[in-house]
């Protein structure tokens, strides 16, 4: 019997099962592994695939949807792959089709690469902004102490629980707690900022290869961020990552001065709505480019 087109091979739902398959096609495409990532992915969002008959997956996709389950407020698309032996056959076109019409009104957003941005342009996508990736080792400069910026920071625990969801509510405009409530097991750091006993902020640094992600940083303001920012970069010995909304020009520039580089800038794209809800100015970095 004729082998059937990779392009039109069934997409099904991935699971935990799928994850070294996923790992596999992240290498296939020159991206690392990403194994502690793909792994909180697929259990808090939807993974989509399709296998390749001669074994692993020809594509994969996550969608992490967010707000009430019956009528998500958003939805986060992310980790869209095609692996390469099967690139140029609008297999890609044909993921993010399904994907269109599983999630029917719920407004969309994603991260592109260059290289992904004509395929999202094409499918309705819109640029509402941009994200500017920077990594490297933070150098502090001694002033970065919570008595000289007058922003108090610490190791955040179960307690702060409630106050980190309603805090990062309002600042994305949507329930994340299914990401949220996640963290503690996902990062191997999370800080909060607060004042007067008032949590101002939070953030988290997560472990992937050889750095740490730090994400999501929600901040009152700048000098909280960078309050933030120091107070994690002090307890890991690992360069740090984050993607910065490029609106938040003194934060980037502050970061830079202490050793982070520009590494690559993503278009952040919407799709059914003209921009992200919530309030841009507090929401400094995604928990990941894969979801919000």
């Amino acid at each position: 019997m004729p082998t059937a087109s990779p392009a039109a091979l069934p997409i099904r739902r991935l699971t935990l099962r799928d994850l070294t398959a996923c790992a596999d096609l992240s290498e296939d495409r020159g991206w690392p592994r990403e194994e502690h990532k793909w792994g909180f992915l697929l259990t808090a969002g939807t993974g989509y695939g399709i296998d390749d008959p001669a074994g692993g997956l020809v594509s994969a996709c996550v969608v992490t949807r967010y707000g009430p389950q019956e009528r998500p407020d958003l939805g986060a698309i992310g980790m869209v792959l095609v692996a390469e032996r099967h690139a140029r056959q609008g297999i890609g076109r044909r993921m993010m089709r399904q994907i269109l019409a599983d999630l029917g009104p719920t407004p969309l957003t994603l991260h592109a690469t260059p290289y992904g941005r004509p395929l999202y342009e094409e499918l309705g996508f819109k640029v509402t902004g941009r994200a500017e990736m920077i990594r490297g080792r933070f150098t502090p400069d001694g002033t970065e102490t919570g008595a000289t910026t007058g922003v108090t920071t610490r190791a955040a625990t179960a307690e702060d629980l409630a106050a980190i969801l309603r805090l990062d509510e309002e600042v994305v405009g949507t329930d994340r707690t299914h990401i949220v409530t996640r963290l503690p097991a996902f990062a191997d750091l999370l800080h909060v900022a607060e004042e007067d006993g008032r949590i101002t902020g939070y953030a988290a640094a997560w472990p992937n290869m050889d750095t740490h992600v730090v994400g999501p940083l929600i901040a009152r303001d700048t000098r909280t961020a960078k309050a933030l920012l120091a107070s994690l970069a002090a307890r890991t010995d690992r360069p740090l990552r984050t993607d910065i909304d490029v609106r938040h020009e003194e934060l980037l520039a502050w970061a830079k001065a202490r050793g982070l580089k520009s590494v690559a800038f993503n278009a952040v794209m919407t799709y059914g709505i003209t921009e992200l809800p919530g309030d841009w100015r507090r929401r400094f970095a995604p928990v990941t480019v894969a979801a919000v």
